[in-house]
């Protein structure tokens, strides 16, 4: 039977207490001597990778493709206009993944293996270390003031647009009150929903940002699907509820009952005309900021515009006329194009919620990213870009050289991985690597149904 080992024979009293003891034992002098070695190396290739990446594109050679504004006014076919619009478009796209790449590839690079020396004890920590992964905080100076002030605008639209909307549908109540115009019901019913609605993307949005421990543990990639289904279960709502105003719009035009025009009392036509009036205001100063929270409060306020405007000419003028149908038709009218809008939202959200691809602008943005990777990399073997939610989900297979040693192979995948991450229009981005270009896909293609 063999004896165990004395720990006074392992750990003597001139041993170090930490840096060159591995597994209990003292490192020999050639082995602390390669870990210098290898975290030299290590060093230079990964100064060599962040050289490479924030060396930028040329800027001068991809401005002379952009149109300004007076070039846009002077091209007098509307195709040709929109095309360079676009072309315009994507170049900012591009300008911007090319900022973002150059601002956030030395921060991430500088973080990965804070333990160069392979002692157990990390000597520093680097950025991404430093912000608890919050990318927000590493991203260009302009895209971050950018993205803040977007928030900050995106929460005054929202509390102006509840507290119109509680104000309005007070007026609303007390004007249904003294008129039985279905025009006017239609309009209260959609000002009541739409307050709905924004109470609903207020607290899916809080749910989204509620820090608890707990929560984390049961959702691991977080919570932002549950702000596209807020929305879709507003919209299931929302088409019942119009339904319920068509059948009994259907019902007055039926042979039978009461053939007056409803008129509209002094208190009705001034709750529709402040709704216009807020509503406009409102549309008007969310348009200019370009936020998607905003622009989808924009979109809302333009349709209360049309919608409360028509409830209000349809039983004016059928007062007015003394033509008793037209206040249930546009009463109809309004409640089909209500039901039409929000399906086609409900449905939208479903697709996205299903996976459904990016648009072709935001897939070529990533492909530009692909491309700004291709001094380190020997190629892009596939890049799939789809919706899980409101924002993408991107999984990029890259191809490396076969003998590439595992700590650039890791770099290179995790810095492409952050940037694509740092885009507003991704919630997370995967990376594989490999070098063939002709090998698999990396992923079973049973579920989709593809093959034999």
């Amino acid at each position: 039977m063999v004896g165990k080992r004395s720990l006074t024979n392992v750990f003597k009293p001139d041993s170090p207490p930490n840096g060159d003891i591995e597994h209990g034992l003292q490192k020999p002098k050639f082995a602390r001597f390669r870990d210098v070695v290898d975290m030299v190396t290590a060093q230079n290739q990964r100064k060599k990778i962040k050289n490479q990446l924030t060396e930028g594109v040329d800027r001068m050679q991809l401005e002379k493709y952009r149109k300004s504004d007076e070039d846009l006014k002077g091209i007098k076919s509307k195709r040709v206009r929109n095309f360079y619009k676009s072309q315009n478009e994507r170049l900012d796209a591009w300008l911007e993944v090319d900022t973002l790449v150059m601002t956030m590839a030395e921060d991430i690079l500088e973080s990965m293996n804070p333990d160069r020396d392979r002692d157990g004890i990390p000597e520093q920590d680097g950025a991404l270390q430093g912000v608890g992964g919050r990318l927000q905080e590493l991203l260009p100076k302009e895209a971050r003031e950018e993205r803040l002030q977007g928030e900050k605008h995106a929460k005054w639209a929202i509390n102006v647009n509840v507290i119109a909307n509680i104000l309005l549908l007070a007026a609303k109540c007390m004007a249904a009150s003294y008129s039985s115009s279905l025009s006017l019901i239609a309009s209260l019913i959609d000002s009541a929903l739409d307050l709905l609605c924004t109470v609903i993307v207020w607290t899916t949005n809080r749910l989204v940002q509620w820090q608890i421990s707990r929560l984390s543990r049961q959702f691991p990639v977080g919570r932002r699907r549950l702000e596209p289904i807020g929305i879709l279960v507003f919209s299931v709502i929302m088409v019942i509820a119009f339904v319920q105003v068509l059948q009994e719009s259907v019902e007055k035009l039926l042979p039978g009952g009461e053939k007056k025009a409803a008129a509209l009392p002094l208190i009705a036509v001034g709750a529709m005309g402040g709704t216009v009036i807020v509503k406009g205001i409102i549309w008007f100063g969310c348009i200019r900021i370009k936020t998607t929270q905003v622009q989808a409060l924009a979109q809302d306020c333009k349709t209360d515009v049309v919608f409360n405007t028509l409830s209000l000419l349809f039983p004016l003028l059928g007062h007015r006329l003394n033509v008793w149908w037209l206040d249930p038709v546009g009463a109809a009218i309004l409640s089909l194009f209500i039901i039409y809008d929000w399906t086609a939202t409900s449905f939208e959200n479903v697709t996205r919620l299903s996976g459904s691809a990016v648009s072709k602008a935001i897939q070529q943005k990533f492909t530009f990213l692909a491309y700004r990777f291709a001094p380190v990399v020997d190629g892009i073997k596939s890049i799939t870009a789809y919706h899980a939610g409101d924002k993408a989900w991107v999984e990029y297979d890259i191809l490396l050289p076969e003998k590439m040693p595992l700590a650039s192979a890791h770099d290179i995948a995790e810095t492409l991985q952050y940037c694509c991450e740092g885009l507003d229009e991704v919630d997370r981005a995967f990376v594989t690597t490999d070098y063939a270009s002709h090998g698999p896909t990396g992923h079973a293609t049973d579920h989709l149904g593809i093959g034999n």
